[in-house]
């Protein structure tokens, strides 16, 4: 079947996005992200060296693997510092496919800055990145930053990195209902069933870091996600049936043989 992930101008065969942070070691997360099959990674470039040669870099760990880097903004406030961190980063790598987050609440709940957000993306939607938004379960919001410019809106599931899966099931439909393009469920994902979860409430994709990296065991974690993915999406092209309120017969009634 061909079911292809489409992003402005990328496609992509998995619909698992993975993470790079809390992990112990470079090679652990080339490891699972090659076990999750997912084909795009974030990377946070204010935390961690994508572009100096002469430090360890997570770039030369992936190399030949296929593995697409995802700069996010993690850890910018702000619409400016958010534009200046991919600018630079594009200029460093050449890499124009980005996931926008700015931040609002840094102590607590790591909540985004919604109007922030929207301010970077028309900016830097302006200067020709294709542009992955995170955001609220706000179909508000999310409409908003389509019409921003961005490529694919990423609503939060539950606070990063808390596990807690999806907390309202009917925003991440919301969501998808108010815009055209894809939706990948971002943060808060804690196991396989939240991912298979997502995918059947239609969502185009998920990405999760936490779930996978800080699992006792990420490698077996890592193909749980991506099982989990493949599995919610089928389930949901093939068609749920209706719920019910009381039991219907398995087999029929109708011209069966009475003793």
């Amino acid at each position: 079947m061909s079911d292809t992930l489409k992003i402005g101008k990328y496609e992509f065969n998995s619909r698992l996005i993975v993470g790079s942070g809390k992990y112990k070691d470079f090679e652990t997360t080339k490891e699972a992200t090659l076990a999750s099959g997912s084909e795009l990674i974030t990377v946070a470039v204010r935390r961690l060296n994508i572009t100096d040669p002469n430090k360890e870099n997570l770039r030369d760990t992936f190399k030949g693997t296929g593995v697409q880097f995802l700069p996010n903004s993690a850890g910018c406030t702000t619409a400016e510092e958010a534009i200046t961190t991919f600018r630079l980063t594009r200029e460093a790598t050449g890499i124009d496919l980005i996931k926008l987050e700015v931040i609002g609440d840094t102590q607590k709940t790591l909540y985004p800055d919604v109007l922030e957000t929207i301010k970077a993306c028309e900016v830097l939607a302006k200067d020709g990145f294709t542009i992955m938004a995170y955001t609220s379960d706000d179909p508000i919001m999310a409409k908003r930053l389509e019409d921003a410019g961005a490529h694919a809106i990423m609503p939060l599931a539950a606070p990063i990195g808390s596990g807690l899966g999806i907390q309202n099931r009917y925003n991440v439909v919301f969501v998808r209902e108010a815009v055209s393009v894809p939706v990948i469920v971002d943060a808060g994902i804690g196991c396989a069933s939240d991912a298979a979860a997502a995918m059947e409430l239609g969502a185009e994709g998920v990405l999760t870091n936490t779930a996978i990296a800080q699992a006792n065991d990420p490698m077996t974690m890592a193909v749980a996600m991506k099982h989990a993915v493949m599995a919610g999406r089928m389930s949901y092209l093939a068609g749920r049936i209706p719920k019910r309120p009381y039991a219907t017969a398995s087999s029929p009634i109708d011209g069966m043989i009475q003793f």
